[in-house]
């Protein structure tokens, strides 16, 4: 193994393994540096969070516990009855950890295809074009290199009123791994991941309770997306409490006690385990030495300029570690760009048109600014939204609750925002954000034909609209001048 490259890349999460292949791609001698290790096997896996301890088992879990589900309590309206649905946690475990293994195992093939070497360890930038590395059995090695990418990705936020110890109190990773359902969850926080976990958890029959501190349930999303989306999970089972801020976390005889206010008043509950999904940070503790003059803003973000130069020459960041939003797909597509402005070309990335996607069932998705936020500016928009009770291929898949929403500039027409709860939007989306590429017009997707019988015509729907005319749901009536 060389100590000289053209790239090293720390970090072999999304953003970081999409670099260092695209880097190698591009002809430069690239190094990718990783020190993820598994819990218990303590073996070096590549992908990051994402793909071992994130989006890719939670996905997993979540795809499973809504069979489960759904056969349970939506079977028999097909005509497809069983005596017992038995529910086997080791065996759905073991499907997870297989996807999880395929997926992380097709990076190392990845970088073998493309010429990218891989080494163990925790890098370290010392200064522009060097790099320390500790191997996991202590030893350190001094690289050099023309370029440095750090992709160090995020780790979970922990609390001092509820520190980790993946037994009782779990980070994401721990409530991923649980060998049996708890019979009673506790769960802080609302975001993505709370949900998320807390979806997985009480379909597969746990009593879950979310308690969030803020007001509103998920800020970040279009308040009419985040009110239905709150009224399904509510009807679905999920205990979500808001406005309830934890102030105290303790174990005592095998449960977790957790004491919170709300209302001015301090309430006190009991589980068998609890989950803390408050957030995540960016990776940069030691990342850096400390000569290595490498800013880093208030909240522990790496500051970087347009092109992902850091203040260190020779130094780049992309993915989590530089910011918001914290998202697997924004972070790869970084890590291709900044390979690409290394061999100088000129690449970009609109960050208005980035698709969040919550993977609970209904599914939320949504591009682009919300109707608060367009309202916030003072822009003139006009709205269409579709309920899925009209869409037929909804309908013929019991799937018919939530909707599409669009929202576009009232002298333009361009497309604003969409906004989305309902079954697959996590797919459906992709077609906004390509139109929103393009700058789009609402009557752009409305004089597309879209095929019959589809989830996509609620998007057909919505642009049409947009415009007063949808064909398969009643339109608004118009106000008398």
């Amino acid at each position: 193994m060389s100590s000289s490259y053209d790239v090293i890349v720390i970090g072999a999460g999304p953003a970081g393994y999409v670099a260092a292949i695209r880097a190698a791609q591009l002809g430069m001698n690239t190094l990718c540096v990783d020190n993820w290790l598994t819990r218990g096997d303590e073996k070096p896996s590549l992908g990051g969070t994402c793909l071992n301890a994130g989006c890719i088992p939670s996905k997993a879990l979540l795809e499973s516990s809504e069979l489960y589900e759904r056969a349970q309590h939506e079977f028999a309206s097909h005509g497809l009855s069983f005596d017992k649905v038995d529910l086997d946690i080791a065996k759905m475990q073991k499907r997870k950890a297989g996807v999880v293994s395929e997926l992380t195992g097709g990076i190392a093939s990845l970088f073998k295809a493309n010429g990218v070497e891989s080494m163990a360890g925790t890098g370290q930038v010392v200064d522009s074009g060097k790099v320390r590395v500790t191997g996991h059995d202590g030893k350190e090695q001094d690289l050099e290199a023309k370029h440095v990418i750090v992709a160090t990705g995020s780790v979970p936020v922990e609390l001092d009123i509820a520190p980790f110890d993946n037994e009782y109190i779990l980070d994401s990773w721990g409530a991923l791994d649980m060998a049996e359902v708890p019979e009673k969850l506790g769960v802080i926080g609302a975001g993505y991941i709370g949900v998320e976990l807390g979806s997985v958890w009480s379909r597969l029959g746990a009593e879950v309770k979310i308690l969030e501190a803020v007001d509103e349930f998920m800020p970040i999303a279009d308040r009419d997306v985040a009110k239905e989306a709150l009224k399904t999970f509510r009807k679905q089972g999920l205990n979500v409490e808001l406005s309830a801020r934890v102030t105290a976390a303790r174990v005592e005889d095998d449960k977790v006690v957790v004491e919170y206010t709300k209302d001015d008043e301090t309430h006190t509950e009991t589980f068998d385990k609890l989950v803390v999904a408050v957030g995540r940070r960016p990776n940069t503790k030691n990342i850096c030495a400390k000569d290595a003059r490498v800013e880093l803003d208030d909240k522990g973000f790496i500051d970087v300029d347009d092109a992902y130069r850091t203040s260190l020459p020779g130094v780049y960041a992309v993915g989590d570690v530089i910011g918001n939003p914290m998202l697997a797909h924004k972070g790869m597509e970084e890590g291709t760009i900044v390979a690409e402005l290394l061999d100088g070309q000129k690449p970009h990335m609109n960050y208005d048109a980035i698709p969040s996607v919550v993977y609970t069932a209904p599914e939320l998705a949504w591009v682009g600014k919300s109707e608060a936020q367009i309202k916030a500016a003072g822009i003139d928009y006009r709205v269409g939204q579709i309920p899925f009770a009209s869409n037929g291929r909804a309908k013929a898949m019991a799937h018919q609750g939530g909707f599409v929403k669009m929202i576009a500039d009232a002298n333009t027409d361009e497309i604003l925002g969409v906004h989305m709860i309902g079954p697959y939007v996590s797919e459906m989306v992709q077609e906004i954000v390509v139109a929103m590429e393009y700058k789009a017009a609402s009557e752009d997707i409305a004089r597309i034909v879209h095929g019959h019988p589809t989830l996509g015509e609620a998007v057909h729907e919505a642009a049409l609209a947009v415009d007063g005319r949808p064909i398969h749901f009643p339109p608004k009536k118009k106000k008398k001048q």
